[in-house]
Protein backbone atom coordinates (compact mmCIF):
# COMPACT_ATOMS: atom_id res chain seq x y z
CA UNK A 1 0.00 0.00 0.00
CA UNK A 2 2.80 2.40 0.94
CA UNK A 3 4.71 1.56 -2.23
CA UNK A 4 1.66 2.35 -4.37
CA UNK A 5 1.23 5.64 -2.57
CA UNK A 6 4.90 6.56 -3.07
CA UNK A 7 4.68 5.64 -6.74
CA UNK A 8 1.73 7.98 -7.12
CA UNK A 9 3.70 10.81 -5.51
CA UNK A 10 6.61 10.22 -7.86
CA UNK A 11 4.34 10.38 -10.89
CA UNK A 12 3.03 13.77 -9.86
CA UNK A 13 6.54 15.26 -9.72
CA UNK A 14 7.48 16.93 -13.00
CA UNK A 15 10.91 17.52 -14.49
CA UNK A 16 10.89 20.95 -16.13
CA UNK A 17 12.09 20.95 -19.73
CA UNK A 18 12.67 24.69 -20.06
CA UNK A 19 10.79 24.59 -23.36
CA UNK A 20 8.44 27.54 -23.67
CA UNK A 21 4.84 26.32 -23.80
CA UNK A 22 5.55 22.61 -23.32
CA UNK A 23 5.71 22.77 -19.54
CA UNK A 24 2.32 24.53 -19.55
CA UNK A 25 0.82 21.80 -21.76
CA UNK A 26 1.99 19.03 -19.43
CA UNK A 27 1.49 20.92 -16.19
CA UNK A 28 5.18 21.15 -15.31
CA UNK A 29 7.25 19.05 -17.69
CA UNK A 30 8.11 15.37 -18.18
CA UNK A 31 7.41 12.73 -15.49
CA UNK A 32 10.25 12.82 -13.00
CA UNK A 33 12.01 9.49 -12.49
CA UNK A 34 10.08 7.90 -15.37
CA UNK A 35 10.55 7.34 -19.09
CA UNK A 36 9.21 9.46 -21.96
CA UNK A 37 9.09 8.49 -25.64
CA UNK A 38 9.54 11.24 -28.22
CA UNK A 39 8.71 10.24 -31.80
CA UNK A 40 8.77 12.22 -35.01
CA UNK A 41 9.85 12.24 -38.62
CA UNK A 42 13.16 13.53 -39.97
CA UNK A 43 13.75 17.20 -39.22
CA UNK A 44 10.93 17.39 -36.69
CA UNK A 45 13.21 18.54 -33.84
CA UNK A 46 13.59 15.40 -31.71
CA UNK A 47 17.29 15.86 -30.98
CA UNK A 48 16.87 19.55 -30.29
CA UNK A 49 14.04 18.86 -27.83
CA UNK A 50 16.19 16.32 -26.00
CA UNK A 51 19.25 18.59 -25.83
CA UNK A 52 17.21 21.50 -24.49
CA UNK A 53 15.72 19.19 -21.86
CA UNK A 54 19.24 18.22 -20.70
CA UNK A 55 20.67 21.75 -20.92
CA UNK A 56 17.83 23.19 -18.82
CA UNK A 57 18.22 20.46 -16.23
CA UNK A 58 21.94 21.07 -15.90
CA UNK A 59 21.73 24.89 -15.75
CA UNK A 60 18.47 25.62 -13.95
CA UNK A 61 17.49 22.46 -12.05
CA UNK A 62 20.93 21.29 -10.86
CA UNK A 63 20.33 17.92 -12.48
CA UNK A 64 23.34 16.71 -14.52
CA UNK A 65 22.50 14.72 -17.64
CA UNK A 66 23.81 12.17 -20.12
CA UNK A 67 23.19 12.20 -23.88
CA UNK A 68 23.61 8.85 -25.66
CA UNK A 69 23.94 9.42 -29.42
CA UNK A 70 23.11 6.46 -31.65
CA UNK A 71 22.99 8.42 -34.93
CA UNK A 72 25.32 11.46 -34.98
CA UNK A 73 28.59 11.87 -33.12
CA UNK A 74 28.77 14.28 -30.21
CA UNK A 75 31.05 16.82 -31.96
CA UNK A 76 28.49 17.44 -34.69
CA UNK A 77 25.64 17.58 -32.22
CA UNK A 78 27.36 20.21 -30.10
CA UNK A 79 28.34 22.20 -33.19
CA UNK A 80 24.72 22.23 -34.37
CA UNK A 81 23.63 23.94 -31.14
CA UNK A 82 26.14 26.79 -31.25
CA UNK A 83 23.58 29.10 -32.83
CA UNK A 84 21.41 28.84 -29.69
CA UNK A 85 24.13 30.07 -27.33
CA UNK A 86 23.61 27.11 -25.02
CA UNK A 87 27.35 26.68 -24.38
CA UNK A 88 27.18 22.89 -24.13
CA UNK A 89 30.99 22.65 -24.17
CA UNK A 90 31.05 24.58 -20.89
CA UNK A 91 28.59 22.13 -19.32
CA UNK A 92 30.70 19.22 -20.52
CA UNK A 93 33.84 20.73 -19.00
CA UNK A 94 32.03 21.30 -15.69
CA UNK A 95 30.85 17.66 -15.79
CA UNK A 96 27.24 18.70 -15.79
CA UNK A 97 26.67 17.10 -19.17
CA UNK A 98 28.18 13.98 -20.71
CA UNK A 99 27.99 12.78 -24.32
CA UNK A 100 28.41 9.11 -25.21
CA UNK A 101 28.94 8.19 -28.84
CA UNK A 102 27.17 4.89 -29.36
CA UNK A 103 26.81 4.76 -33.14
CA UNK A 104 26.71 1.15 -34.42
CA UNK A 105 29.73 0.04 -36.41
CA UNK A 106 29.49 -1.71 -39.80
CA UNK A 107 30.57 -4.95 -38.13
CA UNK A 108 27.45 -4.96 -35.98
CA UNK A 109 25.35 -4.51 -39.05
CA UNK A 110 26.92 -7.59 -40.57
CA UNK A 111 26.73 -9.80 -37.52
CA UNK A 112 23.39 -8.63 -36.16
CA UNK A 113 24.16 -10.06 -32.70
CA UNK A 114 24.52 -7.68 -29.74
CA UNK A 115 22.71 -6.29 -26.71
CA UNK A 116 22.69 -3.13 -24.61
CA UNK A 117 23.97 -4.70 -21.41
CA UNK A 118 27.57 -3.51 -21.70
CA UNK A 119 26.61 0.06 -22.63
CA UNK A 120 24.16 0.26 -19.71
CA UNK A 121 26.82 -0.90 -17.31
CA UNK A 122 29.19 1.85 -18.52
CA UNK A 123 26.39 4.41 -18.24
CA UNK A 124 25.70 3.33 -14.65
CA UNK A 125 29.28 4.05 -13.67
CA UNK A 126 29.31 7.39 -15.49
CA UNK A 127 25.97 8.45 -13.97
CA UNK A 128 27.19 7.60 -10.47
CA UNK A 129 30.40 9.56 -10.88
CA UNK A 130 28.69 12.79 -12.01
CA UNK A 131 25.41 12.41 -10.14
CA UNK A 132 23.34 12.34 -13.33
CA UNK A 133 19.55 12.44 -12.97
CA UNK A 134 18.52 12.93 -16.59
CA UNK A 135 19.44 10.76 -19.54
CA UNK A 136 18.57 10.81 -23.24
CA UNK A 137 18.80 7.94 -25.72
CA UNK A 138 18.70 9.66 -29.09
CA UNK A 139 17.58 7.68 -32.18
CA UNK A 140 17.20 4.35 -30.39
CA UNK A 141 15.51 2.99 -33.51
CA UNK A 142 18.92 2.99 -35.25
CA UNK A 143 20.19 0.30 -32.87
CA UNK A 144 16.96 -1.66 -32.69
CA UNK A 145 16.84 -1.91 -36.47
CA UNK A 146 20.00 -4.06 -36.31
CA UNK A 147 18.32 -6.75 -34.22
CA UNK A 148 17.10 -9.81 -36.12
CA UNK A 149 13.45 -9.99 -34.98
CA UNK A 150 10.70 -8.32 -32.97
CA UNK A 151 11.36 -10.48 -29.94
CA UNK A 152 14.96 -9.28 -29.72
CA UNK A 153 13.84 -5.67 -30.12
CA UNK A 154 11.29 -6.02 -27.34
CA UNK A 155 13.88 -7.68 -25.11
CA UNK A 156 16.34 -4.79 -25.42
CA UNK A 157 13.63 -2.13 -25.01
CA UNK A 158 12.43 -3.79 -21.82
CA UNK A 159 16.02 -4.11 -20.62
CA UNK A 160 16.51 -0.38 -21.17
CA UNK A 161 13.21 0.49 -19.52
CA UNK A 162 13.91 -1.59 -16.44
CA UNK A 163 17.38 -0.06 -16.15
CA UNK A 164 15.90 3.45 -16.21
CA UNK A 165 13.33 2.55 -13.55
CA UNK A 166 15.92 0.88 -11.35
CA UNK A 167 18.13 3.97 -11.34
CA UNK A 168 15.13 6.36 -11.13
CA UNK A 169 16.42 8.38 -14.06
CA UNK A 170 14.20 10.87 -15.84
CA UNK A 171 14.67 9.23 -19.21
CA UNK A 172 13.86 10.47 -22.71
CA UNK A 173 13.98 8.13 -25.70
CA UNK A 174 13.72 9.54 -29.22
CA UNK A 175 12.74 7.46 -32.24
CA UNK A 176 11.59 8.01 -35.80
CA UNK A 177 7.89 7.67 -36.48
CA UNK A 178 6.45 5.39 -39.16
CA UNK A 179 5.66 6.34 -42.73
CA UNK A 180 1.92 6.17 -42.15
CA UNK A 181 1.15 9.10 -39.87
CA UNK A 182 -2.33 8.02 -38.78
CA UNK A 183 -1.60 4.35 -38.35
CA UNK A 184 -2.12 2.60 -35.00
CA UNK A 185 0.84 2.52 -32.58
CA UNK A 186 1.14 -1.28 -32.88
CA UNK A 187 1.38 -0.96 -36.66
CA UNK A 188 4.27 1.50 -36.45
CA UNK A 189 7.90 0.41 -36.06
CA UNK A 190 8.68 0.02 -32.34
CA UNK A 191 5.16 1.23 -31.56
CA UNK A 192 5.01 -1.12 -28.56
CA UNK A 193 7.22 1.36 -26.69
CA UNK A 194 4.30 3.78 -26.53
CA UNK A 195 2.43 1.33 -24.29
CA UNK A 196 5.42 0.81 -22.04
CA UNK A 197 6.51 4.37 -21.29
CA UNK A 198 4.76 6.73 -18.89
CA UNK A 199 4.66 9.65 -21.32
CA UNK A 200 4.55 9.78 -25.12
CA UNK A 201 5.05 12.89 -27.26
CA UNK A 202 4.72 13.09 -31.03
CA UNK A 203 6.27 15.72 -33.32
CA UNK A 204 4.92 16.41 -36.81
CA UNK A 205 6.60 18.33 -39.59
CA UNK A 206 4.64 18.78 -42.78
CA UNK A 207 4.33 21.25 -45.64
CA UNK A 208 0.96 22.83 -46.47
CA UNK A 209 0.76 24.76 -49.75
CA UNK A 210 4.48 25.37 -49.65
CA UNK A 211 4.54 26.55 -46.02
CA UNK A 212 6.30 24.53 -43.34
CA UNK A 213 4.10 23.62 -40.36
CA UNK A 214 5.37 21.99 -37.14
CA UNK A 215 3.04 20.56 -34.49
CA UNK A 216 3.43 18.75 -31.18
CA UNK A 217 0.97 16.51 -29.39
CA UNK A 218 1.19 14.73 -26.03
CA UNK A 219 -0.37 11.31 -26.66
CA UNK A 220 -0.28 10.04 -23.07
CA UNK A 221 0.88 11.08 -19.64
CA UNK A 222 0.18 8.62 -16.85
CA UNK A 223 -1.00 10.08 -13.58
CA UNK A 224 -1.34 13.62 -14.86
CA UNK A 225 -3.69 15.81 -16.85
CA UNK A 226 -2.39 17.43 -20.04
CA UNK A 227 -3.52 19.23 -23.17
CA UNK A 228 -4.46 16.57 -25.71
CA UNK A 229 -4.69 18.87 -28.76
CA UNK A 230 -1.96 19.61 -31.25
CA UNK A 231 0.10 22.69 -30.47
CA UNK A 232 2.23 24.46 -33.10
CA UNK A 233 5.90 24.91 -32.38
CA UNK A 234 8.93 26.41 -34.05
CA UNK A 235 12.67 26.17 -33.72
CA UNK A 236 13.53 29.75 -32.87
CA UNK A 237 16.44 31.81 -31.69
CA UNK A 238 16.34 30.30 -28.22
CA UNK A 239 15.59 26.76 -29.32
CA UNK A 240 12.37 24.80 -29.14
CA UNK A 241 9.27 26.99 -28.58
CA UNK A 242 5.72 25.65 -28.33
CA UNK A 243 2.83 28.00 -29.03
CA UNK A 244 0.25 28.06 -26.28
CA UNK A 245 -2.78 30.28 -25.81
CA UNK A 246 -3.49 31.76 -22.40
CA UNK A 247 -5.63 29.40 -20.33
CA UNK A 248 -9.00 30.52 -18.99
CA UNK A 249 -9.05 31.54 -15.36
CA UNK A 250 -5.50 32.83 -15.20
CA UNK A 251 -5.08 36.18 -13.47
CA UNK A 252 -1.66 37.12 -14.82
CA UNK A 253 -3.02 40.06 -16.82
CA UNK A 254 -2.85 43.42 -15.05
CA UNK A 255 -5.86 45.52 -16.08
CA UNK A 256 -4.99 49.21 -16.34
CA UNK A 257 -7.24 52.27 -16.24
CA UNK A 258 -4.54 54.42 -17.82
CA UNK A 259 -5.26 55.98 -21.19
CA UNK A 260 -2.77 56.44 -24.00
CA UNK A 261 -3.25 58.76 -26.94
CA UNK A 262 -4.11 57.47 -30.41
CA UNK A 263 -2.08 60.31 -31.90
CA UNK A 264 -5.22 62.07 -33.18
CA UNK A 265 -6.79 64.43 -30.64
CA UNK A 266 -10.30 64.24 -32.03
CA UNK A 267 -10.13 60.45 -32.12
CA UNK A 268 -9.11 60.50 -28.46
CA UNK A 269 -12.22 62.55 -27.76
CA UNK A 270 -14.40 60.07 -29.64
CA UNK A 271 -12.84 57.26 -27.57
CA UNK A 272 -13.41 59.02 -24.28
CA UNK A 273 -9.73 59.76 -23.71
CA UNK A 274 -7.81 57.36 -25.96
CA UNK A 275 -6.90 53.66 -25.87
CA UNK A 276 -6.52 51.74 -22.63
CA UNK A 277 -2.97 50.83 -21.69
CA UNK A 278 -2.32 47.21 -22.64
CA UNK A 279 -5.41 47.01 -24.87
CA UNK A 280 -5.58 45.48 -28.33
CA UNK A 281 -6.76 47.81 -31.09
CA UNK A 282 -7.91 46.65 -34.52
CA UNK A 283 -8.04 49.10 -37.44
CA UNK A 284 -9.77 47.65 -40.50
CA UNK A 285 -10.28 49.10 -43.95
CA UNK A 286 -9.76 48.75 -47.66
CA UNK A 287 -6.49 49.70 -49.37
CA UNK A 288 -5.81 53.43 -49.17
CA UNK A 289 -8.14 54.22 -46.26
CA UNK A 290 -5.22 55.46 -44.09
CA UNK A 291 -4.77 52.42 -41.84
CA UNK A 292 -0.99 52.85 -41.83
CA UNK A 293 -1.40 56.57 -41.20
CA UNK A 294 -3.48 56.01 -38.06
CA UNK A 295 -1.05 53.38 -36.75
CA UNK A 296 1.86 55.72 -37.52
CA UNK A 297 0.17 58.52 -35.56
CA UNK A 298 -0.13 56.15 -32.60
CA UNK A 299 3.55 55.21 -32.85
CA UNK A 300 4.59 58.88 -32.96
CA UNK A 301 2.44 59.71 -29.91
CA UNK A 302 3.99 56.79 -27.99
CA UNK A 303 7.51 57.97 -28.82
CA UNK A 304 6.64 61.51 -27.75
CA UNK A 305 5.71 60.05 -24.36
CA UNK A 306 9.16 58.43 -24.23
CA UNK A 307 7.84 54.87 -24.61
CA UNK A 308 9.82 52.29 -26.58
CA UNK A 309 7.81 51.30 -29.64
CA UNK A 310 8.15 48.76 -32.45
CA UNK A 311 6.50 49.14 -35.86
CA UNK A 312 6.23 45.92 -37.90
CA UNK A 313 5.40 46.46 -41.57
CA UNK A 314 4.49 43.61 -43.89
CA UNK A 315 3.79 45.81 -46.91
CA UNK A 316 6.77 48.16 -47.19
CA UNK A 317 10.31 48.70 -46.01
CA UNK A 318 10.66 50.72 -42.83
CA UNK A 319 12.35 53.66 -44.58
CA UNK A 320 9.50 53.82 -47.10
CA UNK A 321 6.91 53.86 -44.32
CA UNK A 322 8.68 56.76 -42.60
CA UNK A 323 8.94 58.70 -45.87
CA UNK A 324 5.25 58.20 -46.67
CA UNK A 325 4.11 59.18 -43.17
CA UNK A 326 6.23 62.35 -43.28
CA UNK A 327 3.93 63.65 -46.04
CA UNK A 328 1.10 63.90 -43.50
CA UNK A 329 3.17 65.46 -40.75
CA UNK A 330 4.14 62.24 -38.93
CA UNK A 331 7.92 62.32 -38.32
CA UNK A 332 9.29 58.99 -37.18
CA UNK A 333 12.88 59.19 -38.39
CA UNK A 334 14.04 61.18 -35.34
CA UNK A 335 12.78 58.45 -33.03
CA UNK A 336 14.52 55.67 -34.96
CA UNK A 337 17.75 57.62 -34.59
CA UNK A 338 17.23 58.02 -30.85
CA UNK A 339 16.46 54.30 -30.46
CA UNK A 340 12.92 54.74 -29.11
CA UNK A 341 11.36 53.38 -32.30
CA UNK A 342 12.32 50.19 -34.11
CA UNK A 343 11.08 49.69 -37.66
CA UNK A 344 10.88 46.03 -38.76
CA UNK A 345 10.30 44.96 -42.35
CA UNK A 346 8.50 41.67 -41.85
CA UNK A 347 8.62 40.79 -45.54
CA UNK A 348 12.14 39.57 -44.90
CA UNK A 349 10.82 36.97 -42.43
CA UNK A 350 9.84 33.75 -44.14
CA UNK A 351 8.00 30.74 -42.83
CA UNK A 352 4.70 29.93 -41.21
CA UNK A 353 2.47 32.23 -39.21
CA UNK A 354 3.92 30.68 -36.05
CA UNK A 355 7.41 31.63 -37.20
CA UNK A 356 6.31 35.20 -37.79
CA UNK A 357 4.71 35.38 -34.35
CA UNK A 358 7.81 34.09 -32.56
CA UNK A 359 10.06 36.51 -34.46
CA UNK A 360 7.78 39.43 -33.60
CA UNK A 361 7.66 38.45 -29.93
CA UNK A 362 11.44 38.01 -29.78
CA UNK A 363 12.14 41.36 -31.43
CA UNK A 364 9.61 43.15 -29.22
CA UNK A 365 11.14 41.65 -26.07
CA UNK A 366 14.65 42.57 -27.21
CA UNK A 367 13.52 46.15 -27.85
CA UNK A 368 11.53 46.21 -24.56
CA UNK A 369 8.61 47.67 -26.47
CA UNK A 370 5.65 49.05 -24.52
CA UNK A 371 3.73 49.77 -27.72
CA UNK A 372 3.58 47.52 -30.77
CA UNK A 373 2.17 48.18 -34.26
CA UNK A 374 1.62 45.39 -36.81
CA UNK A 375 0.63 46.59 -40.27
CA UNK A 376 -1.26 44.61 -41.46
CA UNK A 377 -1.83 41.61 -39.21
CA UNK A 378 -4.02 40.07 -41.94
CA UNK A 379 -0.80 39.04 -43.71
CA UNK A 380 -0.62 36.14 -41.25
CA UNK A 381 -3.50 34.56 -43.19
CA UNK A 382 -1.56 34.33 -46.43
CA UNK A 383 -1.59 31.16 -48.52
CA UNK A 384 -0.69 28.09 -46.50
CA UNK A 385 -1.54 29.64 -43.12
CA UNK A 386 -5.33 29.92 -43.33
CA UNK A 387 -5.95 27.14 -40.80
CA UNK A 388 -3.43 28.35 -38.22
CA UNK A 389 -3.53 32.13 -38.66
CA UNK A 390 -6.55 32.69 -36.41
CA UNK A 391 -4.90 30.83 -33.52
CA UNK A 392 -1.70 32.80 -34.09
CA UNK A 393 -3.59 36.10 -33.93
CA UNK A 394 -5.30 35.03 -30.71
CA UNK A 395 -1.95 34.12 -29.15
CA UNK A 396 -0.53 37.46 -30.30
CA UNK A 397 -3.28 39.35 -28.48
CA UNK A 398 -3.03 37.12 -25.40
CA UNK A 399 0.74 37.60 -25.25
CA UNK A 400 0.45 41.39 -25.57
CA UNK A 401 -2.08 41.50 -22.71
CA UNK A 402 0.06 39.35 -20.42
CA UNK A 403 3.12 41.43 -21.30
CA UNK A 404 1.24 44.73 -20.82
CA UNK A 405 1.99 45.86 -24.36
CA UNK A 406 -0.45 48.19 -26.10
CA UNK A 407 -1.09 46.52 -29.47
CA UNK A 408 -2.38 48.28 -32.59
CA UNK A 409 -3.05 46.01 -35.57
CA UNK A 410 -4.33 46.93 -38.99
CA UNK A 411 -6.28 44.45 -41.09
CA UNK A 412 -6.77 44.69 -44.83
CA UNK A 413 -10.28 43.96 -46.06
CA UNK A 414 -11.15 42.58 -49.46
CA UNK A 415 -13.13 45.09 -51.54
CA UNK A 416 -15.13 42.18 -52.93
CA UNK A 417 -16.56 41.66 -49.43
CA UNK A 418 -18.49 44.94 -49.67
CA UNK A 419 -18.55 48.08 -47.58
CA UNK A 420 -20.84 46.73 -44.88
CA UNK A 421 -19.08 43.42 -44.28
CA UNK A 422 -18.14 42.88 -40.66
CA UNK A 423 -15.83 39.97 -41.35
CA UNK A 424 -12.09 40.28 -40.95
CA UNK A 425 -9.61 37.83 -42.51
CA UNK A 426 -8.44 36.47 -39.15
CA UNK A 427 -11.83 36.71 -37.40
CA UNK A 428 -10.22 38.55 -34.48
CA UNK A 429 -12.62 41.49 -34.35
CA UNK A 430 -14.49 39.72 -31.54
CA UNK A 431 -11.45 39.54 -29.25
CA UNK A 432 -10.04 43.02 -29.98
CA UNK A 433 -10.77 45.60 -27.28
CA UNK A 434 -11.26 48.48 -29.71
CA UNK A 435 -12.34 48.18 -33.34
CA UNK A 436 -12.00 51.17 -35.65
CA UNK A 437 -13.28 50.84 -39.20
CA UNK A 438 -12.20 53.00 -42.15
CA UNK A 439 -14.13 53.12 -45.39
CA UNK A 440 -14.78 55.20 -48.50
CA UNK A 441 -17.78 57.41 -49.13
CA UNK A 442 -18.26 58.21 -52.82
CA UNK A 443 -20.23 61.43 -53.43
CA UNK A 444 -20.34 63.78 -56.43
CA UNK A 445 -17.52 61.92 -58.16
CA UNK A 446 -15.24 62.00 -55.11
CA UNK A 447 -13.89 59.29 -52.83
CA UNK A 448 -13.54 60.48 -49.25
CA UNK A 449 -12.39 58.66 -46.14
CA UNK A 450 -14.73 57.97 -43.26
CA UNK A 451 -13.94 56.74 -39.74
CA UNK A 452 -16.24 55.06 -37.28
CA UNK A 453 -15.73 53.27 -33.95
CA UNK A 454 -17.53 49.94 -34.08
CA UNK A 455 -16.70 49.05 -30.49
CA UNK A 456 -14.48 50.09 -27.61
CA UNK A 457 -14.86 47.92 -24.54
CA UNK A 458 -15.08 49.54 -21.14
CA UNK A 459 -15.54 53.11 -22.37
CA UNK A 460 -18.23 55.35 -23.74
CA UNK A 461 -17.45 56.16 -27.36
CA UNK A 462 -18.92 58.12 -30.24
CA UNK A 463 -21.23 56.44 -32.74
CA UNK A 464 -20.72 59.10 -35.41
CA UNK A 465 -19.09 58.67 -38.79
CA UNK A 466 -16.38 61.31 -39.13
CA UNK A 467 -14.49 62.39 -42.21
CA UNK A 468 -10.78 61.59 -41.92
CA UNK A 469 -8.74 64.44 -43.33
CA UNK A 470 -5.06 64.04 -44.26
CA UNK A 471 -2.84 67.02 -44.96
CA UNK A 472 0.76 68.09 -44.61
CA UNK A 473 -0.25 69.60 -41.27
CA UNK A 474 -1.24 66.23 -39.90
CA UNK A 475 -4.25 63.99 -39.38
CA UNK A 476 -7.59 65.22 -38.08
CA UNK A 477 -11.29 64.42 -38.07
CA UNK A 478 -13.95 66.79 -39.33
CA UNK A 479 -17.10 67.52 -37.37
CA UNK A 480 -20.14 65.52 -38.32
CA UNK A 481 -22.15 67.27 -41.03
CA UNK A 482 -25.49 66.03 -42.29
CA UNK A 483 -28.03 67.32 -44.77
CA UNK A 484 -31.32 65.62 -45.46
CA UNK A 485 -30.32 62.70 -43.25
CA UNK A 486 -27.10 62.06 -45.24
CA UNK A 487 -23.52 62.58 -44.09
CA UNK A 488 -21.75 64.98 -46.44
CA UNK A 489 -18.02 64.87 -47.10
CA UNK A 490 -15.54 66.44 -49.44
CA UNK A 491 -16.76 68.88 -52.12
CA UNK A 492 -20.43 68.42 -51.28
CA UNK A 493 -19.70 69.33 -47.69
CA UNK A 494 -17.59 72.30 -48.82
CA UNK A 495 -20.32 73.56 -51.17
CA UNK A 496 -22.97 73.23 -48.50
CA UNK A 497 -20.79 74.95 -45.95
CA UNK A 498 -19.97 77.73 -48.49
CA UNK A 499 -23.66 78.29 -49.19
CA UNK A 500 -24.34 78.48 -45.48
CA UNK A 501 -21.46 80.91 -45.01
CA UNK A 502 -22.81 83.17 -47.81
CA UNK A 503 -26.29 83.06 -46.31
CA UNK A 504 -24.87 83.88 -42.91
CA UNK A 505 -22.86 86.75 -44.37
CA UNK A 506 -25.96 88.19 -46.16
CA UNK A 507 -27.95 87.88 -42.97
CA UNK A 508 -25.14 89.55 -41.06
CA UNK A 509 -24.96 92.48 -43.56
CA UNK A 510 -28.73 92.90 -43.45
CA UNK A 511 -28.59 92.92 -39.70
CA UNK A 512 -25.85 95.52 -39.69
CA UNK A 513 -27.87 97.72 -42.12
CA UNK A 514 -30.96 97.43 -39.96
CA UNK A 515 -28.91 98.36 -36.92
CA UNK A 516 -27.55 101.47 -38.72
CA UNK A 517 -31.10 102.51 -39.70
CA UNK A 518 -32.35 102.03 -36.20
CA UNK A 519 -29.38 104.00 -34.85
CA UNK A 520 -30.22 106.94 -37.19
CA UNK A 521 -33.88 106.90 -36.24
CA UNK A 522 -32.89 106.71 -32.61
CA UNK A 523 -30.58 109.71 -33.07
CA UNK A 524 -33.39 111.74 -34.72
CA UNK A 525 -35.75 110.88 -31.94
CA UNK A 526 -33.10 111.77 -29.40
CA UNK A 527 -32.66 115.24 -31.02
CA UNK A 528 -36.38 115.76 -31.09
CA UNK A 529 -36.68 114.65 -27.52
CA UNK A 530 -33.91 117.08 -26.54
CA UNK A 531 -35.64 119.98 -28.36
CA UNK A 532 -38.95 119.22 -26.64
CA UNK A 533 -37.14 119.00 -23.33
CA UNK A 534 -35.54 122.40 -23.99
CA UNK A 535 -38.92 123.91 -24.94
CA UNK A 536 -40.46 122.43 -21.79
CA UNK A 537 -37.71 123.96 -19.65
CA UNK A 538 -38.31 127.34 -21.34
CA UNK A 539 -42.02 127.18 -20.65
CA UNK A 540 -41.32 126.25 -17.06
CA UNK A 541 -38.96 129.23 -16.71
CA UNK A 542 -41.50 131.55 -18.37
CA UNK A 543 -44.19 130.29 -15.99
CA UNK A 544 -41.95 130.87 -13.01
CA UNK A 545 -41.16 134.44 -14.13
CA UNK A 546 -44.84 135.16 -14.68
CA UNK A 547 -45.67 133.95 -11.20
CA UNK A 548 -42.92 136.11 -9.74
CA UNK A 549 -44.11 139.25 -11.64
CA UNK A 550 -47.71 138.66 -10.55
CA UNK A 551 -46.66 138.23 -6.96
CA UNK A 552 -44.51 141.40 -7.16
CA UNK A 553 -47.37 143.49 -8.54
CA UNK A 554 -49.76 142.34 -5.84
CA UNK A 555 -47.21 143.26 -3.22
CA UNK A 556 -46.74 146.70 -4.65
CA UNK A 557 -50.56 147.35 -4.73
CA UNK A 558 -50.89 146.25 -1.13
CA UNK A 559 -48.12 148.57 -0.05
CA UNK A 560 -49.67 151.45 -2.07
CA UNK A 561 -53.04 151.08 -0.35
CA UNK A 562 -51.39 151.04 3.01
CA UNK A 563 -49.43 154.17 2.25
CA UNK A 564 -52.56 156.08 1.14
CA UNK A 565 -54.39 155.23 4.37
CA UNK A 566 -51.46 156.39 6.34
CA UNK A 567 -51.49 159.78 4.48
CA UNK A 568 -55.26 160.24 5.22
CA UNK A 569 -54.68 159.64 8.88
CA UNK A 570 -56.92 156.69 9.03
CA UNK A 571 -56.48 153.73 11.16
CA UNK A 572 -54.80 151.34 8.89
CA UNK A 573 -55.48 148.60 11.28
CA UNK A 574 -59.22 149.09 11.18
CA UNK A 575 -61.09 148.28 8.12
CA UNK A 576 -63.22 151.03 6.53
CA UNK A 577 -66.93 150.44 7.10
CA UNK A 578 -68.92 150.19 4.00
CA UNK A 579 -71.91 152.44 3.58
CA UNK A 580 -75.23 150.82 3.60
CA UNK A 581 -77.42 151.37 0.70
CA UNK A 582 -80.85 152.67 1.61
Amino acid sequence: MNSARSAKVILQIKASTGITGFDEITGGGLPHGRTTLLVGGPGSGKTLFALQFLMHGARKCKEPGIFVAFEENSRRIIANTNSFDWKLEELVQRKKLYFMDAQPSPDLIQSGSFDLYGMLAALSAQAKSMGAQRIVFDALDIVLALLPDEAAKRREVYRLHEWLLAHEFTGLITAKSGEVENSLPRQQPFGFMQFMVDCSVKLNHRVSLGVSQRNLRVQKFRGSSFDENESPFIIGKNGFEVALARSLGRVDTQVSQERVSSGVKRLDTMLGGGYYRGASVLITGFPGTAKTTLSGAFAEAACKRGERTMFVSFDSDGSEVMRNLASVGIRLDRYTKSGLLRMVSARTITGSAETLLVHIKTLAQEHKARCLVIDPVSTLAKTGNELTAHGVAERLIDWSKVDGTTLVCTSLLDEMMGQESGNTPLQISTIADTWIHLNYLVQAGERNRGLSIIKSRGTEHSNQVRELILSDAGVTLADIYTAGGEVLMGTMRWEKESAERVANEVAEVAGKLKRVTLDAEEAVLAVRAKAVQTELVAKQVEKTLLERITASRQGELSRGHKHIHELRGGDAAKPVAKEKTP
